[in-house]
């Protein structure tokens, strides 16, 4: 017979090695587990032996707690995914999450970026400075691909195909995709290339394609740092994050006339689900459009 603390290693490993996770997502999954395997434990109650009654009375906990309904959903989706494993596995025959109702929610409508303002990001960059032509970079690319900012701090030089105008992209479970890149990103890019051949860089570092000045690869909070920086520089006044350029991405595509199924593949979204935030930027887009120039609701002269 196998303890708590067996299923347990035995559901990170199945994480790790048949889901393949990254180290962030496998961490984030082991968090949220520990916190329903401290409530059991509090109770007393062994993971062979939870009902439906006892995960609802800690759902209703996260949120007695103060804890966001969204970030509610992302827990609650981890614990279904653990007794999915528990029950396949045949640690017990039944499954008690089959029944268990998230918070709702409503649709979060992310913040976005008209390519106006992007252009207006850009041009507000100080090029006399070391790190100008990089700054432009990095947000030319984040706009142009769609990147996670994840996937921007961790590319690297033999990434870039830049004569067939595509980037490898290494995301979320490892998982490549391959993402067309414009001819103005492969244009900023040269201009940073220009300053970082000049640069020293740590042994180690040299693949990566953007550094910071003392030559090596750029963390995620430096690039959240500029690009709220040069937000206010250009005096926008959205709350804006390396994500939001990602967001942009999406819904000029959506916009411009792409297919859904493409721009999930594009930002390597596994659900098809993730990618359709996006219909509803687009719908209030087109509820605009109706307004200003349907006939039924333009006013008379």
């Amino acid at each position: 017979m196998i303890d708590q603390n067996g299923i347990v290693k035995a559901y990170v490993r199945y994480l790790k090695l048949q889901r393949n996770m990254s180290v962030n997502t496998l961490d984030a999954y082991q968090r949220d587990l520990r916190k329903l395997l401290d409530y059991l434990n509090k109770e007393q109650i062994a993971i062979r032996d939870v009902t439906l009654a006892d995960l609802e009375h800690f759902s209703a906990g996260l949120h007695d707690i103060g804890i966001h309904p969204r970030s509610q959903c992302r827990i609650l989706s981890g614990i279904r995914s653990f007794f999915k494993f528990v029950q396949l596995d045949g640690y017990r025959d039944d499954d008690p999450t089959e029944l268990l109702e998230s918070p709702q929610i409503g649709d979060h409508l992310p913040e976005v970026l008209t390519t106006q303002e992007v252009d207006r990001l850009e041009e507000s960059i100080d090029l006399s400075k070391w790190e100008g032509h990089r700054n432009r970079a990095i947000i030319e690319v984040l706009f142009s691909c769609g990147l996670r900012v994840s996937e921007l701090v961790n590319l690297k030089l033999s990434d870039l195909y830049l004569d067939d105008e595509y980037v490898r992209v290494l995301g979320k479970g490892s998982k490549e995709r391959l993402v067309p890149i414009s001819p103005k990103a492969i244009q900023e890019l040269g201009y940073w290339f220009d300053d970082r051949n000049l640069m020293t860089i740590k042994p180690g570092e040299e693949d990566y394609v953007f550094l910071n000045r003392r030559g090596a690869h750029l963390t995620r909070t430096m690039i959240l740092i500029m690009i709220k920086a040069q937000a206010k520089e250009a005096g926008i006044q959205k709350t804006i994050s390396p994500h939001t350029l990602r967001h942009s991405f999406a819904t000029a595509l959506l916009e411009g006339g792409a297919d859904l199924r493409f721009i999930q593949a594009l930002l390597g979204h596994e659900d098809i689900g993730t990618t359709e935030i996006y219909t509803h930027i687009d719908t209030s887009t087109l509820r605009q459009e109706i307004l200003e120039h349907h006939p039924r609701n333009k006013k008379r002269s």
